[in-house]
């Protein structure tokens, strides 16, 4: 009986303590050997390390736990902890992040690190904590330019009419219509027969989906837009993150940058290799040589988004003032 109540009062001591081992349950809709992929794995296998055990944990690729908007509403209630999330389609659920759906908000892929490695990035997390989830770094998405099986995309007329899919966020389809062109919600998984069949006339992502979905076999034509630039994120369960002791999560947060460090170089190699292997392929390419006719006939997006999101307001113009 003393030994059962010694041992009981112990383990209530762990877990008071903030020191309890932690389990966590990780959710990727990127497939082995990715970079996102391959920073998460890296991230969880280190934190185990770090942390001597308290903080353990699987990543489940594929998107097998279910879709991006199902793993939100899990990482809001605790059922999943940690992820790497498209910040694009959580705008839904996150109002604020939809100030990195607008197009053209930043200068380059290297104004966007220096955007969101800064006070805003963590502005940013803090707006996602009141909505159950934390950004501990930001990985490299690439920019998103236009593909279709019709015609190179030069000047913003090119778009008129033409059908594209874009991600769930009525941001997109307001950005194709501001082009004149027909926007289609679609999942992604559906793309490639779309393209093949003709649902949709054409799309837009970076160079590694391009490839990796060989979308580029029914796309044949890739013009480098480059009109949006939307990071990922190593996001983590307020619930979890909240029942770390301070030691674990400064411990963490080492190893997110470290994690993001890697997948960016990770990310920078595979996109040079993805966009040679298309190009050998056959596609079509051509530069977009006047990208602010692109963003001036866009900007109507921008005050559809005030409008209806207030709060994008002020994180636009912090956007807008880092050089």
């Amino acid at each position: 009986m003393r030994k059962t109540l010694i041992a009981s009062t112990a383990i209530a001591s762990l877990i008071f303590s903030g020191s309890a081992l932690s389990a966590w349950t990780g959710w990727n809709i990127h497939n082995k050997d990715y970079p996102i992929t391959d920073a998460l794995e890296s991230f969880i296998k280190n934190a185990e390390k770090v942390t001597d055990g308290r903080v353990s944990g699987t990543l489940y690729n594929g998107a097998v736990l279910g879709s991006q908007g199902d793993a939100i509403q899990m990482m809001q209630i605790g059922s999943v902890d940690f992820a790497g999330f498209n910040l694009g389609p959580m705008g839904t659920a996150i109002p604020e992040v939809n100030v990195l759906s607008l197009p053209f908000i930043f200068k380059d892929v290297d104004h966007m690190h220096r955007v969101m490695d800064g006070a805003f990035g963590e502005h940013l997390s803090e707006a996602m904590s009141k909505h159950g989830i934390i950004s501990l770094g930001w990985y490299d998405a690439g920019a998103r330019s236009f593909y279709n099986h019709v015609k190179p995309i030069v000047n913003p007329s090119d778009v008129e009419g033409m059908k594209f899919r874009v991600m769930n966020n009525e941001l997109y389809v307001s950005m194709i219509e501001s082009l004149k062109g027909n926007a289609t919600p679609m999942a992604f998984n559906e793309v490639y027969q779309s393209l093949k069949t003709g649902v949709v006339d054409g799309a837009e992502n970076n160079w590694p989906s391009y490839e990796s979905t060989n979308h580029y076999e029914v796309a044949k034509f890739y013009s480098n837009s480059q009109h949006l630039i939307i990071p990922e994120c190593l996001c983590v369960s307020t619930k979890a993150w909240g029942a770390l002791s301070e030691a674990d999560q400064a411990a963490l947060k080492k190893e997110a940058t470290k994690s993001v460090a890697m997948q960016r170089e990770l990310w920078k190699k595979r996109e040079a290799e993805s966009r040679q292997l298309v190009i050998d392929s056959g596609v079509q390419f051509n530069e977009v040589a006047d990208k602010a006719a692109f963003s001036e006939a866009m900007k109507p997006v921008y005050a559809q988004a005030i409008e209806a999101i207030p709060e994008l307001e002020p994180f636009i113009k912090e956007i807008q003032s880092i050089d």
